[in-house]
């Protein structure tokens, strides 16, 4: 069965007769003819009455019904079989949290470029908000991320859990305390991610259910933010419980409800065909995420 009789069926139903079926399709009305001709001697039924106008046969009308799911089908697979050839020798776009940079991301390519050596990749770095509009607008094939706060049109396998978490320099003033209630937090400078990342908003939300507002710095790089605690006399860093402690700095042991946060998995929801490179790099990374947790309990 040819895929050019399948459209030249489809156009003569369109149209209502062979002639301008024809001429929709700029071929010979004699082609048309041949087409449907053939199309019948291999499906062995007759599609259409005999006359000037298409008239379909009863098999007819029920292969009409049908001809529709099947030219998506044979579309769908030869998508599919294209896809399967570019995978070996295309790229693969994806993204993840500044908090994966360091170890998990990396490690997961390595163990990637092993498996498809000719499969490029491109890594975007950002926080949750940024990753999610990349992801809606198709820029990245997944990404690895927190929830989304709109998740309509997307889908969210959560994998493990981030928490809010608080440092400062080893001579502040609470670094020593055994308990620190987070309402003391908001009478020192407080360094903290960007004002879109998923932590700072939940932070802001904290904040909130206090009549007194710490004076607040804002730091996009999450990573960066010891350092920034280091200069900034008295100051408190807001940063994730993953975020690497240098030297000179110390982790507050501060109550505080609802710090957790769930990072996940984060694709279209409406996104039928995801490529054997894309689930190869998501099972790579959710491999590296639960040895990382394992090893940290």
């Amino acid at each position: 069965m040819d895929l050019k009789e399948l459209h030249t069926f489809q156009a003569i139903l369109q149209e209502g007769n062979f002639s301008r079926a024809a001429a929709k399709l700029n071929y010979a009305q004699s082609t048309i003819t041949n087409q449907i001709q053939r199309l019948e001697k291999e499906l062995g039924i007759q599609l259409f009455k005999r006359g000037w106008d298409a008239e379909l046969t009863a098999s007819g009308r029920i292969f009409a019904e049908e001809v529709d799911s099947l030219m998506q089908h044979w579309n769908y697979v030869a998508e599919q079989a294209k896809a399967l050839q570019r995978e070996e020798i295309g790229s693969l776009s994806f993204g993840g949290l500044e908090m994966l940079a360091e170890h998990v991301l990396p490690r997961a390519i390595g163990r990637f470029a092993e498996r498809k050596p000719l499969v490029a990749c491109q890594l975007h770095i950002g926080n949750t908000e940024t990753l999610t509009r990349m992801v809606l607008q198709q820029q990245l094939d997944f990404a690895i991320c927190g929830e989304p706060a709109e998740p309509a049109a997307l889908l969210f396998e959560p994998l493990y859990e981030e928490r809010i978490a608080f440092i400062a320099a080893a001579d502040h003033p609470l670094s020593e305390r055994e308990s620190i209630v987070f309402e003391e937090l908001l009478r020192a400078p407080i360094i903290a991610g960007g004002s879109t990342c998923l932590y700072a908003i939940r932070l802001a939300k904290h904040f909130s259910y206090y009549a007194q507002s710490p004076l607040l710095y804002n730091i996009s790089q999450i990573s960066a933010i010891p350092s920034f605690v280091m200069q900034l006399s008295g100051a408190v860093g807001a940063v994730l419980e993953s975020t690497p402690v240098p030297p000179g700095v110390k982790r507050l042991k501060v109550t505080l409800d609802d710090s957790a946060i769930a990072v996940g998995l984060l694709v279209l929801r409406n996104h039928t065909y995801a490529s054997s490179a894309s689930k190869l790099m998501m099972g790579l990374i959710k491999d590296e995420l639960l040895g990382t947790n394992n090893s940290a309990t």
